[in-house]
């Protein structure tokens, strides 16, 4: 069953929708996505697995360029060594980025000596440059080929070299504040940006989360929508996802100290506009 959602909405609602940060892929389609976005909105551009790091830090600097703040996602598995890292570091100082997202990367044979995120964050400590702000990636609903063990050991030990955590795309708002009592339980006191996707037609959106391993979440996709709903929003080619449940979930925990949310991380898919049509909606009332 839907939730109902207030005419007017709340607070916490409104903070969470305010000032969310937006994933975009470094595609051609970029540029006319990033248009659609508020002037100075906060962008994260993903490494594409087909284009390398090269587009991602090629968008960064024309993105920045036009006034918006930028989080490159800067993959371990992509990056060659120390020599190649010092120079993409040196390219990101120079265009005015502060805050950088460091996941493992999704190639199955690393470009060179870093084989995870860990290998990194601790070669970034010998750097010259420096960034303020250091993302790592959470998993609400675990990883298809890493034990829960193995996660845990993993954030434990990137954790003094981070400043926040990205979660992964999750649909079920109890998983996502269930995972967060977790870490706080296991002394990790990091922010955390809850990670949602955006507006986009529930063939796309299921295909997805398919590819990336979200199960447990389409099937809190078939739950919520009821079985007959969800063939039918499957199916219709006007059947869009909206993230309304996801917010009206996680509105409550917002501003509570314990869990520290920083805020929304939209993953976009390069589908801007029909989220932001949702999102000014949400906060019109």
């Amino acid at each position: 069953m839907s939730l109902d959602i207030s005419s007017t909405p709340t607070a916490d609602e409104v903070g969470l929708l305010d000032e969310p940060r937006y994933e975009l892929m470094p595609f051609d389609s970029f540029g006319e996505q990033m248009v659609h976005l508020p002037d100075g909105a906060t962008i994260a551009i993903t490494t594409s697995p087909t284009l390398g790091l090269d587009a991602t830090i090629e968008w960064t600097e024309e993105a920045a360029a036009e006034g918006y703040e930028i989080v490159p996602h800067i993959a371990a598995r992509y990056v060659r060594d120390s020599d190649h890292l010092d120079e993409v570091a040196a390219r990101l100082v120079d265009a005015g980025v502060t805050d950088i997202f460091v996941p493992g990367g999704d190639r199955e044979e690393p470009a060179g000596e870093f084989d995870s995120a860990l290998d990194m964050l601790q070669a970034l400590e010998d750097l010259e440059y420096s960034f303020d702000d250091v993302g790592i990636t959470g998993y609400p609903e675990g990883h298809d080929f890493l034990s829960d063990e193995t996660l845990e050991e993993a954030m434990a030990a990137k954790e003094p070299y981070a400043t926040y955590v990205v979660t992964q795309l999750c649909y079920d708002p109890a998983a996502v504040v269930s995972w967060i009592e977790q870490i706080r339980d296991r002394g990790i006191d990091l922010p955390v940006e809850v990670g949602i996707p955006g507006v986009m037609k529930y063939q796309r959106l299921l295909g997805i989360s398919q590819k990336v391993g979200v199960g447990d979440s389409v099937r809190f996709l078939q739950k919520t929508s009821g079985v007959l709903g969800f063939i039918r929003q499957l199916i219709g080619s006007r059947g869009k996802y909206t993230p309304d449940e996801l917010v009206d979930g996680l509105a409550p925990y917002a501003d509570d100290p314990t869990y520290d949310i920083r805020g929304l991380h939209v993953y976009t898919f390069n589908q801007v506009p029909d989220t932001e049509t949702w999102r000014h909606k949400r906060l019109q009332g």
